[in-house]
């Protein structure tokens, strides 16, 4: 499909936006008109960003081609809708318009998305500042696990994906959305784990599974959360994983019934006797009925490499 039809038309809209913003600073300024042309600026921009996202022309520079009557649209630097969006955005704030300019500034984050991952962040960071002022936690937090996915799936930067569901997480808490604060910390969680940060882990898998255990509805789940505790407490130390499941025991008995709590007992054993072979047993048999996750199997192998590495001190 051929869409520079739509993007010739999005340039001669913010061109005619850019005619109303210079016209808006002159001799019309005066008569007080430069409010109403700013506005039909951020219009002409909304329109041109929305003609880009139907050429899915995501990013770039729109200023590089205002007011060109051939641009060069194979260039590097071409006119894009999350340009075009955060043009509209800032316009709206300078005109105080903050509700406007927060979603013109999402919008654009999320056309930046699709080529500039940075990008997406700075004009997301812009909104969250305008709800937080606002008071919009809620909102605010939502856009921080944006974030965080950003820097999770695109730019693969794990420590920056914590401090932004950490963020959301107390924002939520804040506003008595536990159940959404206790999915952003347990993906801290996760990663922490992932990153050896094991007692961050555990304090996180400890308190969810507290606050699970003694609801009607999330009560099953909290045996997943105590095993996962348990695991990273094994990959510190053995006796400590072995006190933790006692106390887990006391705590919600219902979790000595669980194959989970089975199955660490099992391990605990086979690590006393520096047994691989009953670990990997143990192991096994769990896997064939209740498919263990990444996250777990990654645990486990790290606990086998310490029995194996202590069999080799051994000899």
């Amino acid at each position: 499909m051929d869409n520079s039809g739509k993007e010739k038309e999005a340039l001669a809209l913010i061109a005619e936006a850019d005619k109303k913003m210079k016209s808006s600073r002159g001799f019309g300024a005066l008569f007080g008109g430069s409010s109403r042309k700013y506005e039909e600026a951020c219009d002409m921009y909304v329109r041109a960003a929305n003609m880009f996202k139907m050429a899915k022309n995501w990013s770039g520079k729109i200023w590089d081609y205002v007011g060109c009557n051939q641009p060069n649209i194979g260039s590097h630097f071409v006119p894009a809708a999350g340009n075009a969006f955060s043009q509209a955005a800032h316009l709206h704030l300078q005109m105080d318009n903050k509700l406007d300019g927060a979603i013109n500034l999402l919008n654009a984050g999320n056309a930046f998305k699709k080529a500039d991952p940075q990008e997406a962040i700075n004009c997301l960071n812009q909104a969250i500042e305008i709800y937080t002022d606002m008071g919009r936690f809620t909102i605010a937090a939502k856009h921080h696990i944006s974030i965080a996915e950003i820097y999770e799936n695109e730019l693969l930067d794990v420590d920056k994906a914590i401090a932004h569901y950490e963020q959301a997480a107390d924002y939520y808490k804040g506003e008595e959305s536990n159940s959404a604060a206790n999915k952003c910390l347990l993906k801290v969680a996760t990663y922490a784990a992932q990153l050896e940060q094991y007692q961050k882990a555990i304090e996180i898998y400890e308190q969810i599974g507290t606050y699970a255990m003694d609801s009607v509805l999330l009560k099953y789940g909290a045996k997943d959360h105590f095993f996962k505790a348990a695991l990273c407490h094994f990959c510190v130390d053995m006796l400590n994983a072995r006190l933790s499941v006692q106390r887990y025991e006391e705590m919600f008995p219902a979790f000595s019934d669980a194959r989970e709590c089975k199955l660490v007992k099992k391990l605990l054993d086979a690590y006393e006797e520096h047994d691989v072979d009953a670990f990997t047993d143990a192991v096994k048999d769990f896997d064939s009925i209740s498919r263990l996750d990444q996250w777990n199997t990654t645990m486990l192998l790290r606990i086998k490499k310490q029995i194996q590495d202590d069999e080799s001190d051994l000899r």
